[in-house]
């Protein structure tokens, strides 16, 4: 069993709201988060259908993609389906916090997600919309603490650096202090200056993960005022964003690839425009509505795009700029369910979160049916 915050907080260690668009309406939406939680339901939409899983499943939390709340409501009573949704949560004492354009944009999310399903390599952001600042993160440990407090910068994400991780300098030096009338030194006494041997760890952060990795420097640091720097460098992580561009490991003609898509996403039916014997190998894909990308996907080289919900008019701007595109539906976003479930899962047995349980929803919410 996890307080409802401590959940919440190892969410956001990857899909934390400063990455929203502005405007969405993220986060909790319904009920508190300050209580105990035993099980937790991962959905893509919050319909009456899925709380009344939630209810029968004994569900303390929701989390969803898409907001239930997206705009205010006037009234709450069971005369529409928004109001019976709030009130049989709040009666069932089930928080709901949604995840919506942060979840798109989190390395691991939506568009990884989908694109990771296709098979794509060599992928990148299509449509960059948050700069993930690096800096360098430089703390002072007595030589016998080393080694905890290295392995817990690791172990809190600090020192990733292109394909590699756990990336460290370690100098040796010495550390000269004081400590003053109502300090509890870990050595030495107070009033006297005290010299120690000690080893100066650096490495790199991330503005994504730099205050979850100081918390745990500091928890395993055995000094009572821990020293250390924090500087913002001129190298850069690559940037975060909505959407994503890759490659196929091999060419293959457009229907042939739109039959990967339906494969890939189990979808009964899709829609597609472009030569279906046309061969295509980059590909963009960006869950949910994509119909402003397109040319941002034209642009950037790729030979597809496949996203949902495209219109008409979008359609035939895609067909003039030689741009195929694969529209499955916007309901293949449910990918997120598994993969938000498998986050979670890594980032608990990380933290020695136990007693949690994480469901998949099982509610089908796609709203369309096919002849």
């Amino acid at each position: 069993m996890a307080n409802g915050q401590q959940i919440i907080e190892q969410f956001e260690s990857f899909a934390p709201k400063k990455f929203a668009f502005e405007g969405d309406p993220i986060g909790l939406q319904i009920g508190t988060l300050n209580k105990d939680v035993k099980r937790v339901l991962v959905t893509l939409d919050v319909l009456e259908s899925v709380v009344d899983e939630a209810i029968e499943k004994k569900i303390d939390l929701i989390i969803a993609h898409h907001p239930p709340i997206f705009s205010k409501l006037a009234q709450v009573n069971d005369q529409s389906a928004a109001g019976r949704i709030v009130m049989k949560c709040i009666k069932h004492e089930i928080a709901v916090y949604a995840a919506h354009t942060n979840l798109d944009v989190a390395e691991g999310g939506v568009n990884d997600l989908m694109a990771d399903a296709l098979g794509l390599t060599d992928t990148r952001v299509l449509v960059p919309s948050f700069e993930n600042t690096v800096y360098k993160l430089a703390v002072f440990v007595p030589e016998e603490a080393v080694e905890r407090v290295s392995d817990a910068l690791g172990r809190a994400g600090a020192g990733h650096i292109g394909a590699y991780s756990d990336c460290q300098f370690h100098s040796t030096g010495t550390g000269q202090f004081k400590a003053t009338t109502g300090a509890k030194p870990y050595v030495g006494q107070t009033g006297q200056i005290e010299r120690v041997n000690e080893v100066r760890i650096e490495t790199v952060v991330t503005e994504l993960n730099h205050k979850q990795v100081i918390r745990a420097m500091k928890k395993v640091h055995p000094y009572e005022e821990v020293a250390y720097d924090l500087i913002r460098q001129e190298m850069t992580a690559p940037p975060l964003g909505l959407g994503r561009i890759g490659s196929l490991e091999e060419a293959m003609p457009l229907r042939a690839f739109a039959e990967h898509v339906r494969t890939a996403f189990a979808v009964e039916n899709l829609r597609f425009v472009g030569d279906e014997n046309r061969l295509v190998r980059k590909i963009a894909v960006l869950g949910g509505d994509g119909n402003k990308y397109v040319s941002t996907a034209a642009f950037a080289g790729a030979d597809v795009l496949v996203t949902g919900d495209l219109y008409f008019h979008v359609a035939h701007d895609a067909m003039a700029l030689g741009l195929a595109v694969i529209d499955p539906g916007h309901h293949v976003e449910s990918v997120m369910k598994q993969g938000v479930v498998n986050l979670l899962t890594e980032r608990f047995t990380k933290q020695n979160i136990r007693g949690v349980e994480l469901i998949v929803s099982t509610t089908n919410t796609n709203p369309f049916q096919f002849l």
